[in-house]
């Protein structure tokens, strides 16, 4: 009966999701799965190449340095033996396809998926994982994206687009944002973050004053 419940609870919070977006067709460029569990979760058509995979953050960064160039271009495969997953190259930019059964249905679904990228409804994501330095979440705070957003284990109140995830205070980077939290309800980390208002086009730093008011 209790489980019933907070499973209709969570349904529940995600249809109040989706009846506080107004914007139906964004694309949102991620350096990991957020996008795709975001998107899937708002009932959104997956308009970014960037679903079930990771990219490091120096491959990330690369990739955001001349994104549309790089969405032309057709990934070749990479004989990585230290991981399970099949791997892909642009330029020397590696993307990681963690979620799929082999190359050529990774590429096949990023060639497809990278046409409907919309650069007009653009939304950039990036997490300080796998490594990410502060010299990193500075450069990605530079880049020249309108909407942008970095979700980081602390604050950092000299970037505007930084965004803290509590929880992770005591760790060197953010965990697995699509985990679920302990607590009661159902809620994951990534919920901290109010996707929907970004989505809307609410900044960064507005998301950060309405939290702490």
């Amino acid at each position: 009966m209790l489980t019933n419940l907070k499973r209709l609870e969570w349904w529940l919070y995600k249809q109040r999701k989706r009846l506080g977006l107004r914007n139906r067709s964004a694309s949102i460029i991620s350096d990991n799965c957020n996008a795709g569990i975001i998107l899937h979760d708002l009932g959104l058509r997956f308009n970014t190449p960037t679903v079930n995979l990771f990219f490091r953050p120096t491959d990330f960064l690369l990739f955001l340095q001349d994104l549309p160039r790089h969405l032309t271009m057709i990934p070749s495969a990479v004989n990585d033996s230290s991981v399970s997953w099949p791997v892909g190259d642009l330029e020397g930019i590696h993307i990681h396809f963690m979620h799929y059964e082999n190359f050529d249905q990774a590429k096949e679904k990023w060639v497809e998926r990278a046409k409907r990228v919309d650069f007009s409804n653009l939304f950039i994501m990036m997490t300080d994982k796998n490594g990410c330095s502060y010299e990193q979440i500075r450069k990605f705070d530079l880049l020249p994206f309108k909407h942008k957003v970095i979700l980081t284990h602390k604050a950092y109140a000299e970037f505007d687009s930084a965004y803290h995830i509590p929880g992770f205070e005591e760790q060197a980077e953010v965990g697995t944002l699509t985990d679920f939290k302990p607590g009661f309800w159902r809620r994951r980390y990534i919920d901290d973050f109010d996707y929907v208002a970004f989505l809307n086009g609410a900044s960064v730093p507005e998301l950060n004053a309405a939290r702490n008011n």
